[in-house]
């Protein structure tokens, strides 16, 4: 094969040189996995994809907070006292059962908010075909508003204000330099 000096040589599709250490016999696992490979980046440059990401995990993470907040609702002398003529079984139960309501209110409410947030934010990114500080701010903004928006327009407008100063704060902390000292 003759080729220009400068030009980089065109191969057909699927008869690329392999890399070292590779026989012919493996390209059709390296064609399969390149495949599945391009199928996953796909999936997670889709805005559904991120969305539902976000709202599982929001609400994973909103779940286990309100585990851990439990172990102190459980200590009030006022409680205490009201179910004194409960048996340990039934305390057991009734905890328990307040536990996963508790869990699951404030699950669904932080993924709520997460799934909000980063399906808009990944809109407006997709829209601007940029990744910079003004997507999570808009995003932010809007999600605020959006979340506040039975409360009337002021507190609409005062929710989107503050979850974007909230998002560029976060934003701002995650995009910055690494320190040089190791």
């Amino acid at each position: 094969m003759s080729s220009i000096p400068g030009v980089p040589p065109i191969f057909p599709a699927g008869k690329e040189p392999l890399p070292p250490g590779f026989t012919e016999e493996d390209r059709a696992q390296m064609l399969q996995a390149k495949k599945y490979q391009d199928y996953m980046t796909m999936g997670m440059e889709s805005c559904v994809a991120k969305t539902v990401i976000a709202g599982v995990g929001g609400f994973g993470i909103g779940a286990f907070f309100s585990l851990m907040s439990a172990s102190f609702a459980y200590e009030d002398p006022l409680l205490r006292s009201q179910s004194q003529s409960m048996n340990t079984r039934q305390k057991a139960s009734e905890i328990f059962k307040e536990m996963g309501r508790g869990m699951y209110r404030s699950g669904k409410g932080f993924g709520k908010v997460g799934a909000l947030f980063a399906g808009i934010e990944c809109v407006i990114e997709s829209y601007r075909a940029k990744n910079d500080m003004v997507n999570p701010v808009a995003a932010g903004f809007l999600a605020g508003g959006i979340l506040a928006r039975n409360a009337g327009p002021k507190a609409a407008f005062g929710g989107g204000i503050a979850f974007a100063a909230f998002s560029a704060a976060i934003d701002l902390f995650l995009r910055r330099e690494p320190s040089d000292d190791d």
